[in-house]
């Protein structure tokens, strides 16, 4: 069977005969806290922003971003963002495990993309819209840049949540929910902190 067929036949399944071909149990958008089910539930043990001032956001559109620690690849949503290097070849890190989950047909896929190096915030940027552009209504993105690349964490988290906040109050109906997948203590200890500046809602 051709690539182009394979892959035809995989995004017309349901959901459920999806779910069949997987190995483990999927983790639903149902399943992950909302950024204020999260606030609520843990603020007791989260670390208090430290001196930027909060910016003050309306509660709904709060609820469309979400942490989550766990393997990007289980998330079952429209889409997830590869860290990828230029040619999307299936490297290391996020992008490995990506390419190990999905198989061979994803580097088929991929090469027919062509992607160019772009700097963080157009990352972030250019995914949502490739999102929107899709019709793709939940997506995940991974710490991109951080790990192989040696993006500092903090700085490269105040770039995504500035970004997705951004794009998220221009296109207010585009999207669902904006999870940021954490793998390290250290991500999940900043984005506790930013959240509470791009997003509070209180």
């Amino acid at each position: 069977m051709s690539f182009e067929t394979e892959k035809q036949k995989y995004l017309s399944m349901t959901v459920e005969e999806k779910r069949k071909i997987l190995k483990t149990e999927p983790t639903t958008v149902k399943q992950i806290l909302t950024w204020p089910e999260y606030w609520k539930k843990n603020k007791s043990s989260i670390g208090v922003l430290k001196g930027d001032d909060p910016e003050k956001v309306d509660e709904n559109l709060a609820s469309k971003v979400s942490i989550w620690e766990g393997d990007i690849t289980k998330l079952e949503i429209d889409a997830i963002v590869n860290a990828a290097n230029s040619r999307l070849l299936g490297g290391g890190g996020v992008d490995g495990a990506i390419h190990r989950a999905a198989g061979s047909y994803l580097k088929q896929e991929c090469a027919t993309l062509g992607e160019k190096p772009e700097k963080l915030q157009e990352c972030y940027r250019n995914s949502l819209s490739v999102a929107k552009q899709n019709g793709a209504r939940t997506i995940a993105f991974p710490c991109i840049s951080t790990g192989i690349y040696g993006y500092p964490q903090r700085a490269a988290a105040k770039v995504a949540l500035a970004t997705v906040k951004q794009f998220l109050v221009n296109n207010p109906d585009s999207i669902d929910r904006v999870i940021f997948c954490l793998f390290l203590k250290t991500d999940k200890d900043i984005y506790e902190e930013l959240l509470q500046k791009y997003f509070a809602f209180e």
